[in-house]
């Protein structure tokens, strides 16, 4: 289960601590809700452990995860012309029907906005889920939800809602031409090696931005990878070495731009951040987060990416297993010499 490692570190350790990293395993299958959990170190992966009748082969629900794909897939937009920055209002991105639907303060809505879950409208999520995806049009609800508060940019606070990063979708799809499993397998799917897989759409066709998507945990080590790697393909895919992300959207993906009222964690575009301590101090962690449990951890300074799913029906607000899985973390950061 432990290998050698690779190439040589950025971190301070000389090697990683088996035994350490062992009793962070052993305290996993302790979790009933756990399983997955796998650890990537220097771009090897050191230890691997499913859970639950999980397999290998078997594709996760990332369920909130996804935003940070979509996010990702913004970040491919921006660089390749599809769309013309993070400061243009939503209104001159969306179809004119639904661009019709903004009154005059919802019209400078910006895309940084709906990124950072700072667009001031209603939230779509927790209590109001239901309501919004049992509606005839996604993209309208979210739109004609009442602003609740200011926009980001006007110094609004963070609103989580999945109806913003399905907003994000409805603008990818106009802008690039295509469905969205289309540009997403075209421009990240494929060149990391993970299988497009089918992906719920809304009432109009297009797909569930925010939720829902489905990677296998080995695939979402590669998509965690590609972000440590500053937005160029990770080695052992299929375009290694080639540039997919410019580094400077991983960087403001990565600045914290608000912070969640609920967890207490930062929030930028599509990424959470916390600090992690470990024996030499402490460390920022960057992770994609989805409902029940799914987390793609990326600790920069250690070369470490960590993937944990979790049963994806398991109650979240019960966060007993939530706050079990960030001690693994803690723990593998401490084995890998943080």
């Amino acid at each position: 289960m432990f290998p050698k490692t690779a190439w040589p570190p950025t971190s301070r350790a000389a090697a990683l601590d088996t035994a350490r990293l062992a009793e962070a395993y052993a305290e996993a299958a302790r979790l009933p809700k756990l399983r997955s959990l796998l650890v990537q170190w220097r771009d090897t992966l050191v230890a691997e452990r499913y859970f639950g009748g999980a397999t290998a082969a078997r594709p996760a629900n990332l369920k909130s995860a996804s935003k940070s794909v979509v996010s990702a897939l913004v970040g491919a937009a921006l660089a390749d012309g599809t769309l013309p920055g993070v400061s243009a209002p939503i209104a001159t991105l969306l179809a004119p029907a639904d661009a019709r639907l903004l009154d005059s303060a919802k019209r400078s809505i910006t895309l940084e906005d709906l990124l950072s879950m700072r667009a001031g409208l209603q939230s779509t999520s927790i209590r109001n889920y239901g309501a919004w995806v049992s509606s005839r049009d996604w993209v309208r609800y979210a739109l004609t939800r009442p602003l609740v508060a200011p926009p980001g940019h006007a110094g609004g606070p963070m609103i989580y809602s999945t109806g913003s990063t399905h907003l994000l979708a409805a603008i990818l799809v106009r802008r690039a031409g295509e469905p969205l499993d289309r540009y997403y397998a075209r421009t990240l799917a494929r060149p990391l090696g993970i299988v497009p897989r089918p992906w719920p759409t809304d009432p109009r066709g297009i797909h569930f931005g925010g939720n829902e998507m489905r990677m296998t945990p080995r695939e979402a080590l590669r998509f965690g990878a590609l972000y440590l790697h500053g937005g160029v393909a990770p080695p052992g895919t299929p375009a290694a070495g080639r540039r997919l992300l410019p580094q400077a959207w991983v960087d403001s993906s990565w600045t914290p731009r608000t912070v969640s009222g609920f967890s207490g964690h930062s929030y930028g575009y599509g990424w959470w951040r916390r600090d992690a301590a470990g024996a030499a101090g402490t460390h920022p962690v960057h992770f994609a987060w989805g409902y029940g449990g799914q987390f793609v951890f990326v600790v920069p300074d250690l070369s470490l990416v960590v993937v944990a799913t979790s049963d994806p029906d398991a109650l979240e607000r019960d966060r007993t297993h939530l706050d079990a899985v960030h001690g693994l973390l803690d723990r593998i950061v401490v084995a890998a010499g943080g």
